[in-house]
C-alpha cells in the first residue's frame, strides 16, 4: 500500500538506495572523519530523498521543483564527497565509480522530473 505520492517515484527509491549504500561505505572511514566527511556525505545522501519527499506532497509544481533543485544540490555534494574520499584513500576506484554512477543517474532523473513539471 502506497500512501504518499513520492513513494511511487523511481527517483525517490533510487535516492533511498544510494543513501543506504553511502551509509555502508562510511562505516569503513577512519574514526577521525566521523564528524567531518562521514557526517557530511551521509547528510547529503539522506537529503536527496528527503527533499523529494518533502516537495512532492501538497505542493504546487514550482514549489516541488524548488525542492527537487535542493535534491540536485545534495546529489552534487555527494559526488564532491566521493572525490574527497578517493583522494584521501578511504574508498577504491570501484566504489567511487559505483556511487558516482548512481549519483549521475539520480541527477538525470531529477532533471527530467523538473523538466516535466515546467
Amino acid at each position: 500500500m502506497i500512501a504518499f505520492k513520492f513513494e511511487k517515484l523511481k527517483v525517490w527509491q533510487k535516492a533511498l538506495d544510494l543513501a543506504d549504500e553511502i551509509d555502508k561505505m562510511t562505516k569503513t572511514f577512519p574514526k577521525e572523519e566521523i564528524y567531518v566527511l562521514t557526517s557530511q556525505v551521509k547528510r547529503a545522501a539522506d537529503s536527496i530523498s528527503m527533499n523529494i519527499a518533502e516537495g512532492s506532497t501538497g505542493q504546487s509544481n514550482p514549489e516541488f521543483c524548488r525542492f527537487l533543485r535542493y535534491s540536485l544540490r545534495s546529489d552534487i555534494e555527494v559526488v564532491n564527497c566521493l572525490h574527497l574520499a578517493i583522494r584521501r584513500g578511504y574508498i577504491t576506484e570501484e566504489i567511487f565509480q559505483k556511487h558516482y554512477q548512481s549519483c549521475e543517474e539520480i541527477l538525470i532523473m531529477i532533471s527530467a522530473l523538473i523538466k516535466s513539471l515546467n
